[in-house]
Formats: structure tokens, sequence, C-alpha cells
């Protein structure tokens, strides 16, 4: 799981009613043997610029976050599991 949607998990459950419920919840999911925390390194940066420049082209700006997470999906070989629909302007990107 890339690191950025850890944080963006942790943003979403701050200050809400559940915010500990939802914190053993994904401590266990990321205690799971089947879950691997990947974190941006400089090859990262070459896929992120690249994703840029194709988003860019096509007139399809993601959000930055959400570039990030391409990213590191393209550069560990990773499936997608996401709803957001700008991802479909990514079609190397695969989506579970």
């Amino acid at each position: 799981m890339p690191f950025v949607v850890l944080g963006e998990l942790r943003a979403g459950f701050a200050g809400g009613a559940r915010t500990g419920k939802n914190e053993a919840n994904l401590v266990r999911f990321l205690d799971s043997r089947r879950v691997d925390l990947v974190f941006a390194d400089e090859g990262t940066t070459h896929h992120y610029a690249q994703l840029f420049h194709q988003l860019r082209r096509q007139g399809t700006p993601i959000p930055t976050n959400d570039l990030w997470i391409a990213a590191l999906v393209v550069q560990h070989d990773l499936h997608l599991f996401a709803r957001d629909a700008h991802f479909d302007h990514l079609p190397q990107i695969p989506r579970l």
C-alpha cells in the first residue's frame, strides 16, 4: 500500500467519532502478511514526472497525492483499488 494512502486514511479518521476503532482496524490490516507499505524514492520521481506530463498533455490533471499514488503503483507493479474516476485517465494503472 502506498504510504500516501495510509496518510489519507489517517487524515480521514482524525477527529471522527470512530477514530479509535478505525485506527485499530487499520493497524490489524497493516500487520497482515499480505500488506506491504511502499515509500517514494528517487525511482518514484521518474514515474511521477512521466505521469504528470502525460496528464498535462491530455489536459486531465489529477490531485498531487493521487499522482504520487499512481507513480508508486506503476513503480511497484501494483493494482489500484480506488473509486476516483480521474484514475481512468491513466490506462496503464491496473485497477481492481
